[in-house]
């Protein structure tokens, strides 16, 4: 069946586009902010926070950069007018920080700021291995200005993480946490740099998680994996963290079961919410990661279609 899946994932890209909306809006709030809207506020009323992110990534010019700020900067002020508990996620390079590191702090410190007059806050992903140093970086330099307003995703299979957690714990406060995403990563990355086995990858996950609660740290465990949310739940026991100082992350659309479980035992849950036109490149590059949602487009196709 794996061989399957993978035929299928290879294939997507070449699929007519309204056929693969079909598997994709499971995953996608849609191409308007109204629907990240409704989405979110659905979400919202199930006792779920979001973080709403507009797709798109590396860009090759520097206008498609600003373009995509002022998005952000309306996006935000729409979000906030319609009175979402959410906040907001962007990718560096969809500000060109392959392009002019400069001009994407520029605009994105912007975003940050747009998002911190209202409160609120931004979580700067983290993309594949040549942007690590660079959005480290990115981080810092926001986070000497907005303490309260940026955090930063890191990502447990990479060989460096730990040493990552440990070399920014002077950024770590009481006042002011460190705030970071922790899943175990989605690029393609050597081995050499990344563990690629699955038990490797989750006994630094929670590794990871563990250096964060000793010292304070608030994370977001970003995980559909029901091993490591266990491993969680044993470390936040252990450790007797408070309610109010970790929460679990998921996409849209996916592990909705295990999902409501955690949910129903108490504990606060984001859901990422992504929607923009760019959704058809997010979309192959999910099936890429995980072909065996390849069932999905078949279930889309003879069940939604």
């Amino acid at each position: 069946m794996m061989w399957i899946n993978k035929m299928i994932a290879g294939m997507l890209p070449f699929m007519p586009k309204d056929l693969v909306w079909l598997f994709s809006k499971r995953y996608i709030a849609g191409k308007k902010i109204e629907n990240a809207i409704e989405v979110s506020r659905k979400l919202n009323q199930e006792g779920m926070m979001v973080t709403v992110d507009l797709l798109g990534e590396f860009i090759t010019e520097l206008n498609q950069a600003e373009d995509n700020k002022n998005q952000y900067l309306q996006i935000i002020e729409t979000i906030q007018q319609a009175g979402i508990d959410g906040n907001y996620s962007l990718k560096p390079t969809m500000f060109g920080l392959l392009l002019d590191k400069e001009i994407c702090y520029a605009y994105i410190r912007e975003i940050v700021a747009k998002a911190a007059s209202y409160n609120n806050f931004i979580r700067i992903d983290m993309e594949d291995s040549q942007c690590v140093d660079l959005e480290i970086e990115l981080f810092r330099k926001i986070k000497s200005e907005f303490p309260k307003n940026v955090g930063l995703v890191l990502q447990a299979y990479l060989k460096r993480t730990h040493s990552d957690i440990q070399q920014m714990l002077d950024l770590n406060t009481a006042e002011t946490p460190v705030n970071y995403r922790l899943c175990k990563g989605i690029y393609v990355e050597p081995e050499k740099i990344a563990y690629k086995k699955y038990d490797e990858i989750n006994q630094h996950f929670l590794e990871d998680l563990e250096l964060m609660f000793k010292n304070g740290i608030y994370p977001g465990i970003a995980t559909h994996d029901k091993f490591l949310v266990d491993g969680a739940l044993k470390l936040i026991e252990k450790y007797q963290v408070p309610k109010e100082k970790y929460e679990f992350q998921m996409l849209y659309g996916v592990t909705p079961q295990l999902r409501k479980s955690i949910v129903e035992g108490g504990h606060r849950m984001r859901i990422y919410v992504p929607f923009g036109k760019q959704w058809f490149a997010y979309s192959t590059r999910r099936l890429k990661e995980n072909p065996a949602m390849a069932k999905d487009i078949i279930k889309a196709l003879f069940y939604r279609g």
